[in-house]
């Protein structure tokens, strides 16, 4: 091997370098891996500089990873955690041999004898604690391989507006922290469909995140002081898998909105349905606290399977409130006033038609009760003819006229009776009127969930 001091040096300063480039040729004195080790000592001292001949041309990067598994998303953090094991691939002018002459094409050797290109991933915001690999392999040609493990703990833009069915595209940038394209470019390594087809292979996670796939871009960014940056953006898509969500949030708590909409089949003039209502929101409002830690919790997004669950509590409560009044109708129906003119249209008329309950036709006032004034003249003639003396007529027209007295007394009474009993028949109408309105928009809201769930699902199947 040649010297590197003066003849390299002189040879700097005119930009040729035919001496340094013969210089740069290990001779190994045997065939080993101990004698290939000695040659490159002198090589070791030259890390402090990126390893080409001249200063103007460029090292090219080789950059890819293999997915080795997805550890996990925090929605709440916006972060997603992934562990990748990272290759980078360069050539290092400085050192070649002939793999006859030192009896091995490639060797091992700590990443500290050599420079490391400062390749960083722009969305990292933690310490990478995945276990340190000490060592990388150089080939006889100058190649350096570097592979490590790396933990990523990197920010992403999570949207969770269709949790538990949702899909998460996340990026990993990478690029040089301090050179620029002048220096150092950037390249993809393999194709991205054998990183997509290795990461799925090597995938050894199988908790709540599958992968989809893995696209890349690469981009020439311009800094503020005019020089350019390589970066390649990796895209990593994911795919929570929905079916632990479904079993322990979707069908409980369909079950028990299903409960609550059967129970409009009971009866509440002989059944407590208020009672049981309310044992059922009771029941609801604890199966939300239970499973609350499978919600995930961001500040900018609502899952829209929360809106769901809010729906169903407000459902159920509404559906509470209604059956109080029923009740408090049946049971105070005659201390009631007449039903108002707008409630008589809107609800009478209008709903009634809708939910196939029509007013019933009103009957003339009177009709079951026929009570005529019968005038004493009638009743004199009505008698059978004979004597009848004159004290003994006076007292039977006397007896007559406080009878029929009596008789529109009790007409009045009944007629009083007869208008608030309707009056109370109006309003027990409106409220099995209300009472059915409100078991159609449950049928409505359930049938609407179900087929918005089974889409959104399918959608996230299909891509």
């Amino acid at each position: 091997m040649c010297s590197l001091g003066m003849n390299a040096a002189s040879n700097h300063s005119t930009g040729r370098f035919p001496a340094l480039c013969d210089a740069m040729k290990v001779a190994c004195s045997e065939p080993n891996q101990p004698a290939l080790l000695k040659a490159l000592t002198p090589v070791f001292n030259l890390s402090a500089i990126r390893p080409v001949m001249n200063s103007a041309t460029r090292t090219n990067v080789s950059t890819f990873f293999t997915l080795y598994g997805i550890l996990g998303v925090d929605e709440k953090s916006q972060l997603l955690l992934t562990y990748l094991w990272l290759n980078n691939w360069w050539m290092n002018e400085f050192v070649s041999w002939d793999p006859i002459q030192c009896g091995t094409d490639k060797i091992s050797l700590p990443r500290d004898k050599f420079w490391v290109p400062d390749i960083v991933i722009n969305e990292i915001v933690d310490e990478n604690t995945a276990p340190p690999v000490p060592y990388m392999y150089l080939s006889s040609n100058g190649l350096v391989q570097d592979a490590k493990p790396v933990r990523v703990v990197s920010s992403c833009n999570l949207d969770i507006y269709t949790f538990p069915f949702d899909i998460q595209n996340c990026s990993l940038t990478f690029n040089s922290y301090t050179h620029s394209t002048r220096e150092v470019k950037l390249f993809l390594g393999v194709s991205v469909e054998n990183i997509t087809k290795n990461s799925k292979m090597s995938l050894t996670t199988m908790g709540e995140w599958e992968l989809l796939d893995i696209t890349v871009n690469k981009f020439t960014i311009e800094l503020d002081w005019g020089e350019h940056v390589d970066e390649l953006a990796f895209h990593i898509r994911v795919r929570r898998r929905a079916t632990l969500y479904v079993v322990n949030l979707l069908i409980p708590s369909c079950f028990l909105v299903t409960v609550d909409l059967f129970s409009f089949l009971l009866p509440p003039q002989t059944v407590d349905r208020s009672s049981f209502k309310m044992t059922l929101i009771l029941g609801y409002s604890v199966f939300l606290l239970i499973m609350n830690d499978l919600l995930p919790v961001t500040g900018n997004t609502i899952p829209l399977l929360n809106v769901f669950f809010s729906l169903c509590l407000g459902l159920m409560v509404v559906s509470l409130l209604e059956t109080i009044f029923i009740t408090n109708l049946l049971t105070s129906s005659c201390d009631v006033s007449p039903v108002p003119r707008w409630a008589r249209v809107v609800v009478l008329q209008i709903l009634g038609n809708i939910v196939c309950l029509p007013p019933k036709t009103k009957e003339p006032m009177g009709s079951d009760l026929k009570l005529s004034t019968v005038a004493p003249e009638q009743v004199a003639d009505a008698r059978p003819p004979k004597e009848a003396e004159p004290g003994e007529e006076s007292d039977a027209h006397q007896a007559l006229r406080n009878m029929i007295g009596d008789l529109r007394a009790i007409r009045i009474q009944v007629e009083q009776q007869l208008g608030g009993s309707r009056s109370s028949e109006e309003w027990v109408q409106l409220a099995f009127i209300i009472d059915r309105l409100l078991f159609g928009l449950y049928m409505l809201f359930i049938s609407v969930s179900f087929i918005t769930i089974m889409v959104i699902w399918v959608n996230s199947h299909r891509q």
